[in-house]
Parts: C-alpha cells; sequence; structure tokens
C-alpha cells in the first residue's frame, strides 16, 4: 500500500525550490542541484574550505581550542544559497528552511562517516525574536534533518537568555563578546552526541558559545552542521 506521502508525490509533485521544475520527491531537480555552490573538503574545526589534499585543521582554528569538535557545512553562502537563507529568516518561508535541511542531509549523508548524533539541537532565539518573526528557521532547518537522520530532534534543550545584537557587521572578537553567556542549557544530556544545527557559519562564534553551554549540560560530543558557510 502506498504510504501518504507517496500518494501525495503522485497527485502533488514537488516543484523545485528554484527553477519550479518537477522534482518528484526532492527539494530541488538535478540540474539546480548539481549547481549549486557545494563545499568540498573543509577544516574541520570551523568549515572553512582547504585546499586540495589539505588535511587541516586551517592555522587560525590550530590555534585555539575549539569546544565543537567537527564543523559540516554543505553549501557556500553564495548566490542562489543566500536567497534561500534569507527567504527562511526573514520573509517567513519555510519552504525555503526546508530546502536548507534536505540539501544538508545530503551534505552529511555524503561526507559525514559513522552513525548519526543521538540530539540535533537547532540554534535557538531569544523570546522577543520569537515573539517578532514567529518561527525559528534553524528549527524549520532541522525538521527535515531529524527525518532523515534519525537523529532526535531537540528544539527546548537550550535557550537564548539574552536578546543579543544581530551578529552581522561585527568583527570577530565583538561577536564573541556579543554572544558571550547568550546561551543556557534546560535540562541535561549526559553522554549524548549533539549536533547544533544553524542556517550560516560565519566566524563560528554562535555554535561555539551554544556548544558550550551544551558541555556544561554533559554533552559527549558536539558538532555543528550548516546550511551554509561564509568564505
Amino acid at each position: 500500500m502506498l504510504e501518504v506521502d507517496q500518494l501525495l508525490a503522485i497527485v502533488l509533485p514537488r516543484r523545485c525550490a528554484l527553477c519550479g521544475d518537477p522534482c518528484a520527491a526532492r527539494c530541488l531537480c538535478p540540474g539546480c542541484e548539481a549547481d549549486l555552490p557545494w563545499l568540498g573538503p573543509a577544516c574541520p574545526g570551523c568549515g572553512a574550505p582547504l585546499a586540495a589534499g589539505a588535511a587541516g585543521p586551517c592555522g587560525r582554528c590550530g590555534r585555539r581550542r575549539l569546544p565543537a569538535t567537527r564543523v559540516w557545512a554543505a553549501l557556500s553562502y553564495e548566490y542562489p544559497v543566500d536567497r534561500l537563507v534569507t527567504a527562511a529568516k526573514f520573509h517567513g518561508q519555510l519552504h525555503a528552511a526546508r530546502t536548507l535541511g534536505e540539501l544538508l542531509a545530503l551534505h552529511v549523508d555524503r561526507a559525514r562517516p559513522g552513525a548519526p548524533p543521538d540530539l540535533l539541537v537547532p540554534v535557538p532565539l531569544h523570546r522577543r525574536r520569537l515573539g517578532q518573526r514567529g518561527y525559528n528557521q534553524a528549527v524549520e532547518i532541522a525538521r527535515p534533518l531529524a527525518a532523515l537522520t534519525g537523529a532526535e530532534l531537540a528544539p527546548a534543550l537550550c535557550e537564548r537568555t539574552r536578546a543579543t545584537p544581530e551578529q552581522s557587521g561585527l568583527s570577530a572578537a565583538a561577536r564573541r563578546r556579543n554572544l558571550r553567556g547568550a546561551f543556557a542549557a534546560r535540562g541535561r544530556c549526559d553522554g549524548a552526541r549533539v549536533a547544533i544545527v544553524d542556517d550560516v557559519v560565519t566566524t563560528g562564534s554562535t555554535a561555539a558559545a551554544l556548544a558550550r553551554a551544551l558541555r556544561a549540560a554533559g554533552a559527549a560530543d558536539v558538532e555543528v552542521w550548516a546550511a551554509a558557510r561564509t568564505l
């Protein structure tokens, strides 16, 4: 017997999020998916691209201890990925967030060895910003990730305790100061392998601050999974 999703795919086939052509059960058609700026070998510490043959970490990450063990970023933050992120983050287009989540799931399936993490923790928004926006784009990105990887989605495990200013436009040092003590765990996650989910990694300050809170709550291992990485 056909499942509900299979029946819907027949009656209402999905269309590519970029060009609008039918694409069966995928978020993008094969042509648009192939044309995306996928990231290749990357620094395990921050997700920055590495030169061919390099093993990493990059010079910047090699000079400091990071609270996350690995950063997995799927795509370069450039056209058309930047349009998808903007649509998901600021314009309420949740289908764009789902597309980013499916693309991230495809990337980690291809590039990341081993079993999935136990928990997926989307970067939380402060309650004031969540009330203004009405949704958290990191949670919407994480939903298809949880469905496709089998990891448990845990959006309530951590909270943002301070309404910090936007990170864009700040230097790396200012970003770290801006996020100091901004996250706290609402429960324990002793021994859990956790992946933080975010839309874009720039300096990694947000993920690092959240990773510290998760480590303090007992996480045995913390990775960062991001749909895109600025270069």
